[in-house]
């Protein structure tokens, strides 16, 4: 009898392992898909900020032209705004180029991961 309350015994050990190891890998897969999510929510953000700042320029940039007959130095403040919002629409656009290109290969911990329990586990001659 003893022998096999050792193997059920042994047997309960190498589930509540494996449970162990899947409960692991599983919140390490959820913490990568978090990061990718906030991945994608800073590359929207800088997306619709760009957009923003390159409308507001066409809008000064009509009004600069408009204001082009007038007199008096109305044109350098709507040129310096102009320019302005351009300057920070093109800084925006880069900071969105350098997110985009930042690109992680997702689950790639979880894939080493699960590699490296696989190589743990198979047998080596």
């Amino acid at each position: 009898m003893s022998g096999s309350s050792g193997l059920l015994e042994s047997l309960r050990r190498l589930g509540g392992t494996l449970l162990a190891i899947l409960h692991t890998r599983l919140e390490l897969l959820s913490n990568e898909i978090e990061e990718e999510l906030l991945r994608l929510g800073q590359i929207l953000v800088y997306g619709i900020v760009a957009l923003f700042l390159f409308f507001m320029s066409i809008l000064v940039l009509m009004i600069f032209v408009v204001a082009l007959f007038w007199d008096t130095y109305r044109l350098q403040v709507l040129g310096g705004l102009t320019a302005l919002f351009l300057v920070a629409g093109l800084l925006v656009c880069y900071a969105l180029r350098c997110a985009v290109r930042q690109r992680s290969k997702l689950f790639s911990g979880s894939l080493a991961e699960l590699a490296q329990d696989r190589d743990q586990l198979t047998p080596r001659p």
